[in-house]
């Protein structure tokens, strides 16, 4: 399937396998020796959802050897480990220092809302497309899961205007707020991502704080790089073509957009993030490139 500016999608198609797809990653990340993430409830949305071939790999049927393309399935693994580990750490920093307010925009399979030690007084907005939105709040209800915050689901599309109904939720604009756009700017064309950035500024109150992710050779070399995974993952049964999800062309660095902006960023490359939590990043031919890919922490003054 080809992105349009009109395209949608469920947990199962498009964009939304992507978020399948990571929480797999996300489940089998838990299962590791000395696990840097704890999420139990990956591996039942993963199983809620129905895509066989995810569903196999969390059950243990296909192992990542089987899937790997040059390492491509064990490393996304690890990067997942700890992508989802900076942002567990994001949030929580900020709650530490006294923001009560988070929003997750394209929340996908993210269960953040159920497992982080939220403090009280804490309510968590999620933003996905309606039917990832009704899917996800299913199965957690199946599961008797209950959110360990005041969680507020917002089903809109990003393209969409997702700040007034962000609003009609009970978003509070006056007040800090902690923002994280993960896995998202890829799947955005590039001047849709300098709108979600002017939207999160006019949102952001004094104090308020986001993090995300920018990749420098943008949605092209990624593209790449999941049309290289597909080839071995189709042997299985996967035909999601995840090559033709990303938008290229050129952007504008997030960091250099967002001090244009108003925020104090700093930022890490992968492989320095790696570090900071024990881990070596060895991308190999494949990933190579994404060494070089940045961990953002932006703060609004």
């Amino acid at each position: 399937m080809t992105r349009s500016d009109a395209d949608s999608w469920d947990l199962g198609s498009s964009v939304g396998a992507t978020a399948t797809m990571v929480a797999a990653a996300r489940a089998l990340a838990s299962k590791e020796p000395d696990p840097l993430i704890q999420d139990p409830f990956a591996e039942p949305l993963v199983r809620a959802v129905g895509i066989d071939f995810f569903t196999r790999l969390v059950d243990g049927e296909i192992t990542t050897g089987d899937a790997d393309d040059g390492g491509a399935a064990s490393l996304m693994t690890g990067i997942m480990a700890v992508r989802t580990r900076f942002f567990d750490d994001f949030f929580l920093d900020e709650c530490r220092a006294g923001t009560r307010q988070a929003v997750i925009l394209a929340s996908g399979l993210d269960s953040r809302a159920y497992r982080l030690d939220w403090p009280d007084g804490t309510t968590v907005f999620e933003i996905d497309q309606p039917r990832v939105i009704e899917a996800k709040s299913a199965t957690m209800a199946d599961l008797g899961a209950v959110p360990s915050c005041d969680l507020r689901t917002v089903a809109v599309d990003l393209r969409d205007d997702w700040p007034a109904a962000l609003r009609d939720a009970g978003f509070d604009p006056d007040v800090p707020t902690a923002w994280s756009a993960e896995g998202l700017l890829v799947y955005l064309p590039p001047e849709a991502q300098d709108r979600l950035f002017d939207d999160v500024t006019d949102l952001s109150a004094p104090g308020s704080a986001l993090a995300t992710e920018y990749h420098p050779d943008g949605g092209a070399g990624l593209a790449d790089r999941a049309s290289a995974m597909n080839d071995v993952w189709r042997d299985h049964g996967f035909t999601v073509d995840l090559g033709n999800l990303f938008y290229g062309g050129e952007r504008t660095p997030v960091v250099d957009y967002l001090t244009g902006h108003g925020w104090t960023t700093t930022a890490r490359t992968r492989a320095e993030v790696f570090a900071h939590y024990g881990r070596t990043f060895v991308g190999g031919d494949l990933f190579a490139a994404m060494a070089n890919s940045t961990a953002i922490i932006a703060t609004r003054a």
